[in-house]
């Protein structure tokens, strides 16, 4: 069986019903959907938001319905894929550019769990991947040059759509810049340092928002918690 199969198979047994789940974006999301969709046939009774357009697309075909998440404040329990978690928890959602919607259905769950295959598991979050930030389209130099002020020797990069060659605009009308750190600085700071910036909306680091990660890989199925 497909390991992210197998992650979402797992998590659909933390699902209780008679509650409000929210669900994020990627294939083992997707398997989720599958899952739900046979669980809710059988009278699982449950109400569905998510941050994700193609999420949402998914659950309409499937005739699930799904709540508008500005219409809601809080959901019971969250689940996503990242690109990487260290074993603190801590996870980078970089490649989509929906890191903000994301962030903001993580933040309205009491329990934000985030699943995938072993590969996304390091013990410490790897510089391959950047940090994502979504900032106002006016900001973008000014944002720049702080944040290499702030963090001497990163690169930033402005994220395209390379079919019309020009910045890429999130859902919210705004621009993306990526920032390639050569070396973590302690990862606790990272977030509040770019939140100073004027400009800067949100950023793809989840820090300390996941109470527990769900792994599957050719050892099995685990259940990570944090500490």
């Amino acid at each position: 069986m497909d390991f992210k199969k197998q992650a979402a198979a797992k998590a659909i047994t933390l699902v209780k019903n008679q509650s409000t789940v929210g669900l994020g974006a990627g294939s083992t999301i997707a398997y989720m959907v599958d899952f739900l969709k046979i669980e809710i046939k059988k009278g699982l009774d449950i109400k569905l938001t998510t941050s994700s357009f193609n999420t949402k697309q998914l659950l309409l075909h499937h005739e699930i319905p799904v709540m508008d998440m500005k219409t809601i404040s809080s959901v019971d329990i969250c689940f996503d894929g990242c690109d990487q978690f260290d074993q603190d928890l801590h996870a980078l959602k970089s490649t989509g550019g929906i890191h903000t919607q994301e962030k903001l259905l993580a933040s309205m769950a009491k329990e934000f769990i985030l699943i995938g295959d072993d590969s996304k598991y390091a013990e410490k979050l790897d510089t391959k991947f950047s940090i994502l930030i979504e900032l106002l389209p006016e900001a973008t130099s000014f944002v720049a040059a702080k944040i290499k002020e702030l963090f001497p020797g990163v690169r930033t990069t402005q994220r395209m759509d390379e079919q019309k060659k020009e910045p890429l605009i999130t859902w919210n009308k705004n621009y993306l810049l990526d920032i390639w750190f050569n070396a973590w600085p302690e990862l606790s700071t990272i977030n509040p340092l770019l939140k100073t910036i004027t400009g800067v909306v949100e950023t793809s680091l989840f820090y300390n928002l996941a109470k527990k990660a769900i792994v599957a890989g050719s050892a099995g199925t685990s259940i990570i918690e944090r500490a």
